[in-house]
Order: structure tokens, then C-alpha cells, then sequence
């Protein structure tokens, strides 16, 4: 990677943080406070990488017989993903039910793809891509697999 494209994932990194920590993230938390939910909005809780304390954020999964997929738009640097390289155990919360797992980045998954498979249908399919590619800076794949199965 070029030094441009890396400043310039940095400042995409940066920007989004924001929003995302200051608007869009509080807005979701506060929206599954009062009891609307989601289908595509599930509730990670890793535990922090520096407090040790739980640390909670919404995110999009695909969920499968074995366990779930989430994708880290900003690879190592977003916070949930430093928490998870600190301590890879995990729960997940899927509607009502919380999971129990272990999480484990995959960086040869084909982050575009996975993206895709977590919508339904052809026009949300390219949505999901196009969010996808306008969002990322530095995407990875992420496995969480139960251990509460």
C-alpha cells in the first residue's frame, strides 16, 4: 500500500469513528433500548483491550449453524477488532439470545463477497457492496465460532 492510500484510510478511518461513535451508534443502541430491533443488527460484547471492562457495539452478522460472520470495515484498527486480537472471547447477541465464542480474524476471506452473502436478494446484494466499498478503509473478514452450541 502506498503512503497516500494509507494516510488516506487513516483519515477514512478517522472520520467514520466518529459518526460512528458519536451518531450512528448511540442512535442503534438507543433504538434497541426501547425494543426496536433489527434483523441485520446484532450486539457484540468483547471485552476491553486496555480496561478489561465489556465493551459493547451493534454490528451486521450472518449467522450460520456453527456460529457467525461480521466484517471489521477497518480491519485491526477499529476497536472491537484490538479487543478481539487482546482476547478472542466474545458474546453475541441474536435478537434475544446471547452466544457465547471465540472470534478469530481471517484475512484471506473475500471481504466484497461476504458482504454480499449478508444481504438478501439482487438489489440489496449491490447495496450491501456499495456500502461496503464507500465504508471500508482496511475491511477483514471476522469467524465467530459458538462455544455455547
Amino acid at each position: 500500500m502506498t503512503e497516500r492510500s494509507t494516510s488516506a484510510a487513516v483519515r477514512k478511518f478517522r472520520r467514520e469513528r466518529l459518526i460512528g461513535r458519536y451518531l450512528a451508534n448511540p442512535a442503534v443502541s438507543l433504538l434497541d433500548r426501547i425494543g426496536i430491533r433489527s434483523a441485520f443488527v446484532s450486539e457484540l460484547e468483547t471485552t476491553g483491550a486496555k480496561t478489561g471492562q465489556p465493551r459493547r457495539i451493534p454490528v451486521t452478522v450472518a449467522y450460520d449453524d456453527e456460529g457467525a460472520w461480521l466484517i471489521s470495515q477497518h480491519g485491526y484498527r477499529s476497536g472491537w477488532a484490538r479487543n478481539i486480537a487482546a482476547d478472542p472471547k466474545v458474546r453475541l447477541r441474536q435478537g434475544k439470545r446471547w452466544h457465547t465464542g471465540t472470534a478469530a480474524f481471517v484475512p484471506d476471506d473475500d471481504v466484497t463477497v461476504r458482504a454480499r452473502g449478508m444481504a438478501m436478494g439482487r438489489v440489496p446484494e449491490s447495496a450491501a457492496e456499495w456500502v461496503m466499498k464507500a465504508l471500508e478503509s482496511d475491511a477483514i473478514s471476522v469467524r465467530i465460532t459458538f462455544t455455547d452450541a
